[in-house]
C-alpha cells in the first residue's frame, strides 16, 4: 500500500509539471525536466535529510518510468485535461495528500519525533511545487495565502490522531490523505486562506 501510494503520487506531481510547463510553452526537454523535479524534489530533499542515500527514485527504476509514462500521457492528451487551472489544482491536490502520508511514514522509519514526521511529510508534499514553481517563474503556491502546507499538517496531524484507533494500517493511510484533499478543495471551494498582513 505504502509503494502504491507512492507511486501515485509521483504520477500526480509528474503530470501537474507538465501541465505547468505546457502553460509556460517550454519545449519536450523543459517538460520532461519539469515533470521530474515536480515529481522526486520533495522526496529528495526528505532522503537526503534523513541521510537515506542514494535517495529512493534512484535505486528503483519504476519511478523513473512511471515519470516518464505520466509525461508522455499528460502531452499527447493535454487537450483533454488541459482545463489547466482546475486540472492543475486537482493533481497537485492528490499529490501532496499521497507525499503527505509517504513522508510521514519515512519519518516513521527513521525513528523521528511525530512532529519531525509531519514536518517530513510537508517537505515530500510541498518541495517538489516550489522548485517547479520557482523554474517557471511564478511565485511558489505555498508562500501564497492559499491553504497548502496548513493542510498536509493537518493531514500529518490526523495520521498520528488515527494511529491511536483500532484502524487497519492501511486505512490510517487513506484517511490521513483524505484530510490533506479534502481539507484544500474545501480551503480552495469557499476561499479560506491564511491572514495576510497586508
Amino acid at each position: 500500500m505504502f509503494y502504491t501510494i507512492d507511486i501515485l503520487g509521483t504520477i500526480a506531481f509528474a503530470i501537474s509539471g507538465v501541465l505547468v510547463a505546457t502553460h509556460k510553452k517550454l519545449d519536450l526537454f523543459g517538460i520532461l525536466i519539469i515533470a521530474f523535479v515536480t515529481a522526486i524534489g520533495g522526496g529528495t530533499i526528505r532522503d537526503v535529510l534523513i541521510g537515506q542515500t542514494p535517495v529512493g527514485w534512484m535505486k528503483d527504476m519504476n519511478f523513473t518510468y512511471a515519470i516518464i509514462a505520466s509525461a508522455v500521457f499528460a502531452i499527447v492528451f493535454r487537450s483533454k485535461i488541459n482545463y489547466l487551472r482546475t486540472s492543475l489544482f486537482l493533481f497537485d491536490t492528490i499529490g501532496i495528500g499521497l507525499y503527505t502520508v509517504v513522508g510521514i511514514e519515512k519519518g516513521l522509519s527513521a525513528e523521528l519525533h511525530p512532529i519531525i514526521c509531519v514536518a517530513l511529510g510537508t517537505i515530500s508534499a510541498c518541495f517538489g511545487g516550489v522548485i517547479r514553481d520557482i523554474l517557471c517563474n511564478e511565485i511558489p503556491v505555498i508562500f501564497r495565502k492559499e491553504i497548502y502546507a496548513t493542510a498536509c499538517i493537518l493531514g500529518g496531524i490526523s495520521y498520528f490522531i488515527i494511529r491511536q484507533l483500532p484502524i487497519e494500517g492501511d486505512f490510517v493511510f487513506v484517511i490521513a490523505g483524505l484530510v490533506v484533499i479534502i481539507t484544500r478543495l474545501v480551503a480552495v471551494k469557499f476561499k479560506i486562506s491564511l491572514p495576510s498582513i497586508y
